[in-house]
């Protein structure tokens, strides 16, 4: 077994830290957390230097890599910031549903413009009444003639109110038994008559990638739109939640990561009663502790995100570095404010920002609860 990256990727890692150290300047990071706007123009510099869609076909505008070197580029994003690390790495938001399962025509017309920094796009599965539990949906396509048209409606959607298009989980077929084998995956473009998107409102954190409420009213999209096979849905959407899933995790480790920077950073400068806090051994003590729980969870992402490009993919271990990687990433920044003190708990010091988007972790992609039962039915098996 070789746990070292290949030299390529750590090229892809110091490029992406690099990109990061000096595009997310500090000042412009906290006016986009107090405006709440998306960064578009950090975000399509990173288009033009390939870091999103970095695992897309060089005919759609990517390099072709797998799925551990994107998750390389989103630790490197959110290590450096959380806020601006979550919008941009997730600014292809579902994609990878019209990579796997898209027509060569899609994906020409849909992955070449988020490669490119043309458009932003977003997948809407979670309802206002059913939340993670995707079995059971709501929102309606029924076919007529070369159509389908829309009905229903979507909540909590990252992407929502700014994606250029949106990929949607609907009921195409309500006579199948049990429901979700009638489940299909549509395209809908955001002019399409009958859409609107609607900003969810205030949020706790992850300030800078809007959150949405999606209603369709008699909305008609053309049969070409629809990805795959119609009635496999469900079963694509589990499939891409495993990409996803593993994104996320990245982005928790990398968010991780950045918190103990700054705190490591601050008790080797900080003094008290005469000493700096690093020459406490309370203080050594709980950094090595730290350390040693952001190394598990790396070693958990890089494992699950290696075993989905090998097409060996554990939806136990991608469930379990979910999870564990969104539970580091608030232990962390939480020990992390406390070693900062009251600078610790002001914005201009980021740390008790980590520690709001990191809370965001654990029900991002599936809440902890679906995790775990993904993780108790693998050992049933």
């Amino acid at each position: 077994m070789n746990f070292r990256l290949s030299s390529e990727q750590e090229s892809i890692r110091k490029a992406a830290e690099e990109f990061a150290q000096g595009e997310f300047d500090k000042d412009v990071a906290l006016e986009h957390e107090r405006t709440h706007s998306f960064p578009y123009e950090i975000w399509k510099k990173a288009c033009e230097l390939g870091f999103i869609g970095i695992h897309y076909p060089d005919s759609c505008g990517g390099q072709e890599y797998g799925v551990l070197e994107n998750v390389l580029v989103a630790e490197a994003f959110c290590r450096q910031d959380s806020g601006l690390g979550i919008a941009l790495s997730h600014a292809d938001s579902t994609a990878e549903m019209i990579l796997r399962f898209g027509t060569d025509e899609q994906k020409i017309k849909y992955l070449t413009p988020l490669s490119t920094g043309k458009a932003i796009s977003s997948g809407a599965f979670t309802e206002p009444d059913h939340g993670s539990d995707i079995r059971t949906l709501s929102t309606a396509a029924v076919r007529d003639g070369n159509d389908y048209v829309i009905n229903g409606s979507k909540m909590f959607i990252s992407n929502g109110p700014i994606a250029d298009f949106i990929i949607v989980l609907c009921q195409t077929d309500f006579t199948i038994e049990p429901s979700y084998r009638g489940q299909s995956v549509i395209i809908v473009e955001k002019d399409s008559p009958g859409y609107t998107a609607a900003d969810v409102g205030e949020k706790m954190g992850n300030k800078m990638t809007p959150t949405g409420e999606l209603s369709f009213n008699d909305l008609k999209v053309p049969v070409a739109n629809l990805i795959g096979k119609e009635g496999q849905g469900f079963y694509q959407a589990l499939r891409i939640l495993e990409e996803i899933r593993v994104e996320i995790s990245a982005q928790a480790l990398g968010i991780a990561q950045g918190a103990f920077d700054r705190a490591f950073a601050y008790v080797k400068q900080r003094k008290q009663f005469g000493r700096k806090l690093i020459d406490f051994q309370a203080t050594q003590h709980t950094l090595s502790e730290l350390m040693i729980k952001i190394e598990t969870a790396r070693l958990m992402v890089y494992k699950a995100a290696w075993a989905i490009d090998q097409e060996q993919i554990d939806p136990m271990l991608t469930a379990m570095a979910k999870m564990h990687a969104a539970r580091i990433a608030v232990e962390v920044a939480d020990e992390a404010i406390q070693l900062l003190g009251g600078y610790g708990y002001m914005l201009e010091y980021e740390v008790e920002r980590f520690y709001r988007d990191a809370r965001l972790m654990g029900i991002f992609g599936g809440t902890r609860e679906v995790q775990k039962n993904t993780i108790a039915r693998e050992l049933m098996k």
